[in-house]
C-alpha cells in the first residue's frame, strides 16, 4: 500500500452523521472517547475536533502504516493495527500513553464492505473489499468491538446495499442515514451491544 484510502461517497456519509449525532453524546457526556478504526484520511478524525471532542480523547487505527503516518502529522494518536489487534494494552505515542485497552464511547467504521470481485485490481480490493460475501471484516470487527464499547457506547457503522453475510447478533441496530449512489445504498448504522 503505497496510499491511504481517500473519502468517497461512503466518508461523507458517516461524516454527516458523525456531524449530527456528536453534539447530543457530548452534552450527556463532555468527555465522550472516541475511536476510529480504519482512519485513512483522518476525515472522522478532524470532524470528532471539530466538534468538540478533546484532542486527548480522540484515537485511532489503521491496518495500513501510511495512513497512521498521516494521521499521526495531523497531530492524532493513531496506530497501526487490524481492527483491535493492538489493543490489549497501552502504546506510547509521543511520550504519552495511550489507552488501547480502554473502552470508549462511540467507535466509527466504514470499513471495506463490497463482495469480492475479481474484476477489481488487487491493490485496490483492500480497500473495498470487505471478503467473499463483503460482511466478513465487519463480522470481526463486531466480535472484537463490544470489549472496547463503554455502557451506553454507539458504533456508527457503514454498509452497503451489496454488502451480504453480516451478523448482529448482540447488537441493536437503527439506520440513521441512508444514501443511493450508482448501483448501490449506503447505509450508516448505529449500533449499541445488547449486553452491556
Amino acid at each position: 500500500m503505497d496510499k491511504f484510502y481517500s473519502p468517497e461517497e461512503d466518508s461523507y456519509l458517516l461524516s454527516k452523521a458523525v456531524e449530527n449525532k456528536i453534539p447530543i453524546l457530548l452534552k450527556k457526556n463532555p468527555n465522550l472517547k472516541f475511536l476510529e478504526i480504519g482512519c485513512g484520511s483522518g476525515i472522522q478524525l478532524e470532524n470528532a475536533l471539530k466538534l468538540r471532542i478533546k484532542k486527548e480523547n480522540i484515537f485511532s487505527c489503521d491496518i495500513n502504516p501510511i495512513a497512521v503516518k498521516h494521521c499521526k502529522k495531523l497531530g492524532f494518536n493513531s496506530v497501526v493495527s487490524d481492527l483491535f489487534e493492538k489493543f490489549k494494552g497501552g502504546v506510547s505515542v509521543r511520550g504519552t500513553s495511550v489507552p488501547l485497552n480502554g473502552k470508549y464511547n462511540l467507535i466509527v467504521f466504514n470499513p471495506p464492505y463490497l463482495p469480492e470481485d475479481e474484476r477489481e485490481p488487487k491493490d485496490s480490493r483492500l480497500e473495498t473489499t470487505g471478503g467473499k460475501k463483503g460482511g466478513e471484516i465487519i463480522n470481526r470487527f463486531l466480535k472484537q468491538a463490544k470489549k472496547h464499547l463503554n455502557k451506553n457506547g454507539k458504533i456508527f457503522l457503514v454498509i452497503s446495499s451489496l454488502t451480504k453475510g453480516l451478523d448482529f447478533s448482540g447488537y441493536k441496530k437503527r439506520i440513521i442515514l441512508r444514501e443511493k449512489i450508482f448501483f448501490e445504498e449506503l447505509f450508516v448504522l448505529q449500533l449499541e451491544s445488547n449486553n452491556l
